[in-house]
């Protein structure tokens, strides 16, 4: 009987039921993180991970090198990242599950990246680490098994957009640029972690965690659906651009309107770090126009 093939969420009963009936058919990664302490999620995946789950660390195996000019979290090689999922066993095909103890903002990143790849049987674990324990799903501290996969990349699933894009946008306003930062660092208040507070010139916010219910599960696709054309109008979502403090955040929107049905928007990675590492770049504040 064919598995069932997820591309945006899973819940813990269904991975868990998954993982019993076929344990090697599930590639599982634990994305867990901290910004302000960065070992501390692989820490948390040494204490206690899901059976099977690979850990991989956002500094140094979901973004690469920085050069001052192209944000905190640029984009990794994407040869490099064949080759990591790769020795860690994935294979062509394999559905993938990521997840973090963060509710989601990590393991989206994860998720956009494998569509980058190519890769669209890919989906994050709804609710995260929380969820699972909640369903009564058990953790381990063993090692994954080491084997190599076959992965390899084909034409990408997700659309990137560069600095230079955005900034002939902000004569054309051809696209609607959307900033996933809470409204607090968007109006350019309580910035800590960029030189510069404020947002892009016309940029709209979302704040990522809005995608959210109470309990850091995604709300309804009709939800989302409603929230998104709200803020969106009649924008058609191939001419959105999605970016946040540096690519990562961002993707929980991402996530958010391909739940939605809404399916085409771009990332502007280097967001708002790159952004503002190029002092001529114009800054706005202020609340949502």
């Amino acid at each position: 009987m064919p598995h069932t093939h997820y591309t945006t969420l899973i819940s813990a009963t269904n991975l868990a039921e998954r993982l019993a009936a076929a344990p090697g058919s599930v590639f599982v990664i634990d994305c867990s993180f901290d910004l302000t302490d960065t070992d501390a999620g692989e820490k948390a995946y040494t204490a206690g991970h899901l059976p099977g789950a690979h850990y991989l660390h956002l500094d140094r195996d979901l973004s690469g090198p920085k050069t001052g000019t192209n944000g905190r979290h640029p984009l990794p090689d994407r040869v490099r990242l064949v080759e990591t999922l790769e020795s860690r066993g994935l294979k062509q095909g394999q559905q993938v599950v990521a997840y973090d103890a963060q509710g989601g903002m990590y393991a989206a990143r994860a998720w956009w990246l494998l569509r980058w790849l190519g890769h669209d049987s890919v989906a994050l674990l709804d609710g995260g680490l929380p969820a699972w324990q909640a369903a009564g799903q058990p953790l381990t501290q063993d090692a994954p098994a080491q084997n190599t996969g076959d992965f390899k990349a084909t034409a990408p699933l997700s659309v990137t957009i560069d600095a230079q894009a955005i900034e002939r946008n902000l004569g054309t306003r051809e696209r609607v640029v959307v900033d996933a930062r809470a409204p607090d660092r968007y109006r350019g208040e309580n910035e800590t972690l960029d030189r510069v507070g404020g947002h892009i010139p016309g940029a709209l916010n979302r704040f990522f965690k809005d995608n959210f219910t109470a309990d850091a599960r995604f709300k309804p696709a009709h939800t989302l659906r409603e929230e998104f054309h709200a803020l969106l109008a009649d924008t058609p979502p191939e001419h959105v651009v999605l970016q946040c403090g540096s690519g990562v955040t961002a993707c929980v929107n991402a996530l958010a309107m391909e739940i939605a049905g809404m399916h085409g928007a771009a990332l502007y990675a280097g967001s708002w770090s790159e952004w503002t590492s190029d002092p001529a770049r114009p800054v706005a504040t202020g609340p949502n126009p």
